[in-house]
């Protein structure tokens, strides 16, 4: 088997509509996908996808159990670490932790930590390379 990338990840929330919001105006994340419903369900992340889903409303094929916020998932920006905590307080995102040294995927990193609108755990990394 020869896996290239992960395509999507989908992440429970308590509202899909706030979820959206929130991906799309604080990460600047296009809207790209509308579920069967004719609703924005997804955001695209890079060359991946962010797929939202509720525990009311959950698709046939999911995890065992999901939830709202037992999610970590980092992302990265091409912005430097004091551009992305600027931006953050511009939206009143409290910071939880960083700018902190970090180990990613493409060697050392930059990592600033804060909780999404359902309380997820994201990381936004930046590399000084990139």
């Amino acid at each position: 088997m020869k896996i290239k990338r992960v395509d999507h990840l989908v992440l429970t929330v308590t509202d899909i509509a706030r979820a959206i919001r929130f991906y799309h105006e604080v990460f600047d994340m296009p809207i790209i996908n509308f579920n069967a419903q004719g609703e924005p369900n997804c955001v695209r992340c890079g060359h991946q996808l962010l797929e939202f889903q509720t525990t009311d409303r959950l698709p046939k094929l999911t995890a065992a159990q999901p939830t709202s916020s037992s999610a970590a998932i980092c992302i990265v920006s091409g912005d430097k670490p004091e551009d992305v905590c600027n931006h953050l307080k511009s939206y009143y995102i409290p910071i939880i932790a960083g700018p902190v040294e970090q180990v990613g995927s493409e060697g050392k990193m930059t990592a600033i930590y804060i909780h999404d609108c359902d309380q997820n755990l994201i990381e936004i990394a930046s590399y000084k390379d990139r």
